[in-house]
């Protein structure tokens, strides 16, 4: 009788040894990311990184550019901008999915070319860069589009997925084969130009809707106007015109006739 109640109680203990055991071992388990965790505006996805790489093809950048991911989750697209030299970081929420993707950088020999701070993407200030990922809900980017038209011309935004209001990109790919998030898309920040300016030609009258533009130059109607960042170009009657616009002045030359370059200055206002 003894003997049953020693071994009974040896059983239980065997039993109750490994539950713990592993219970312990979940709780010492790095943090890992679980697909659709609730963030503070959205779920937790990952962008693919076939998608991220194209999306950073799409960015075309330089080894000057300096990359903010929006929203930055995993560090995956931040990961692959160091990995082609360019200094990124990314804006996060969610400190767990900081502190992840910070031991995913220095696990890879990329923390000297990344960083991650825990932020707000509507409070934090990232004016600095000039390339700008998301994979954000509509809602979401058109909340922030104040803020990227307010960004230096030439810079780059490169969304996943989803769009910016009615704001049309200027380029968009698609990635195949793919099941789902297979589409980036490219906006360039466009020199604001809406108004008058005062030219040899006449008064240069421009009506700008993000990077199209319509008006007048000496009362004839202009065509095809058009601006990728600080590059202008329109074109009236048969006369092609592009050139660049540095603030309130505008160099401009005609591309057919005679090589003529001038320069448009703002009017005054009345």
């Amino acid at each position: 009788m003894v003997r049953i109640q020693i071994t009974g109680l040896a059983v239980v203990l065997a039993l109750m040894a490994p539950a713990s055991t592993s219970t312990h071992a979940q709780q010492t388990q790095p943090y890992q990311p679980q697909l659709n965790q609730p963030g503070k505006d959205v779920q937790w996805v990952p962008t693919p990184l076939p998608l991220a790489e194209r999306m950073l093809d799409l960015a075309r950048l330089t080894p000057e550019d300096r990359l903010v991911d929006l929203g930055s989750g995993d560090g995956v697209l931040v990961m692959a901008a160091a990995r082609r030299g360019i200094r990124a970081r990314g804006i996060e929420y969610d400190r767990r999915l900081v502190d992840y993707a910070k031991r995913s950088a220095r696990e890879a020999g990329l923390d000297k070319r990344t960083s991650f701070v825990r932020g707000d993407i509507f409070e934090t200030d990232f004016s600095d860069a000039t390339v700008v990922t998301t994979f954000l809900l509509p809602s979401m980017n058109l909340r922030l589009r104040p803020r990227f038209l307010a960004m230096k011309p030439g810079t780059r935004i490169v969304a996943n997925t989803f769009a910016i209001g009615d704001w049309q990109p200027d380029e968009t790919v698609t990635i195949e084969p793919c099941e789902r998030w297979c589409k980036a898309m490219l906006w360039v920040v466009p020199a604001r130009v809406g108004g008058s300016w005062r030219t040899p030609k006449g008064d240069l009258v421009l009506v700008q809707r993000f990077q199209f533009l319509s008006g007048t130059l000496a009362n004839e109607p202009i065509e095809h106007g058009r601006l990728d960042g600080n590059e202008i170009s329109f074109t009236v009657g048969e006369t092609a015109y592009r050139g660049r616009v540095d603030g309130p002045r505008m160099r401009v030359a005609a591309d057919d006739g005679p090589a003529a370059t001038w320069i448009a200055q703002v009017a005054p206002r009345p």
